[in-house]
């Protein structure tokens, strides 16, 4: 899968592609049809396949206070992309120029003379260029002038309701990793670079990893068992706080993770963490004595889900 960011570094002399535009946050299962729905063309006209989206995202460049937590920064997202078949990524930069764009022109500029779309997979609400006036038919009118095939996204559903990420979100906010799970069709990961905390676990008893997440918001938040990857032995069990810590008085969302059994300097090393059940809400506790034998609960719940699973 190659990675490209910006019409810019498109390769020399591009011959086209098929497409599909898109925030596609979390690459869930209704993304993933929408993939395998590319592929089928991009094999029958012997072109790559190509998935366009945002950084940021549109909605966090218009309204970022209001913009939802991600469930997947756009590092997290090219680490799923590559399950599945994409030849290629091009991330365009959301930014004035791009927002205050005529639809006309990033059909005619960035689809038609950049590149040379022939077929493209769009939701019927899509809407893009200034004042969002372009949308599904505008599409569909300028493929029948310059000669490229415009379709709707397959609508994928579980038990009745549309795969989205919104539905995603909603279930991680109420703890049930469960049915986020079953919608992405893999469990809910999180990943981020292990850096230097307070030391605040390694003098409690439970020497923590903390994980810098780089992100504004979280989807979910609590006291999780977890699985984790990028270490050797991988997946390692362990129990992760995602949260403020309001016992020591923390305003900023943390990610830590204790592995059991685990003594290594990991400090630098690349990790995803697997969420795979909710133990309890973030909680603030009178003492420090009182938050480590919390710890010591949850990590005897979490050692016992292992046993069990």
């Amino acid at each position: 899968m190659q990675f490209i960011r910006g019409i810019v570094n498109l390769p020399p002399g591009y011959k086209g592609c098929v497409a599909t535009i898109g925030n596609f946050d979390g690459i869930h299962l209704g993304h993933q049809a929408v993939i395998g729905q590319l592929a089928e063309e991009a094999a029958d006209l012997r072109l790559p396949s190509m998935l366009i989206s945002f950084e940021p995202q549109p909605m966090e460049y218009f309204q970022p206070a209001k913009a939802p937590a991600r469930l997947t920064r756009l590092r997290e997202k090219l680490q799923a992309l590559r399950r599945f078949s994409v030849d290629q990524v091009l991330c365009l930069s959301f930014n004035r120029a791009l927002a205050q764009m005529p639809a006309e022109l990033f059909i005619k500029d960035i689809l038609v003379d950049a590149l040379k779309i022939k077929y493209l997979v769009v939701g019927d609400d899509f809407r893009f260029g200034k004042d969002r006036v372009g949308d599904f038919t505008m599409l569909q009118k300028a493929g029948e002038q310059f000669g490229f095939q415009v379709v709707n996204m397959h609508t994928f559903s579980i038990d009745g309701e549309r795969v989205s990420s919104t539905r995603i979100r909603k279930a991680l906010e109420a703890g049930d990793l469960q049915s986020a799970t079953r919608l992405l069709g893999r469990e809910y990961r999180m990943s981020g670079r292990v850096v230097h905390g307070e030391k605040l676990g390694r003098e409690l008893g439970f020497p923590t990893a903390n994980i810098e997440l780089h992100r504004r918001a979280t989807p979910l938040q609590g006291i999780f068992v977890v699985e984790v990857y990028g270490l050797e032995g991988e997946p390692l069990p362990g129990v992760a706080s995602l949260g403020t810590r309001p016992t020591v008085g923390g305003t900023k969302a943390i990610l830590e993770v204790f592995l059991f059994d685990f003594d290594q300097d990991i400090y630098g090393k690349h990790l995803q963490v697997g969420f795979l059940k909710k133990l309890r809400d973030e909680e603030n506790y009178d003492s420090l004595e009182a938050l480590t034998t919390q710890i010591q609960k949850d990590v005897d719940q979490a050692k016992a889900y292992f046993k069990k699973n």
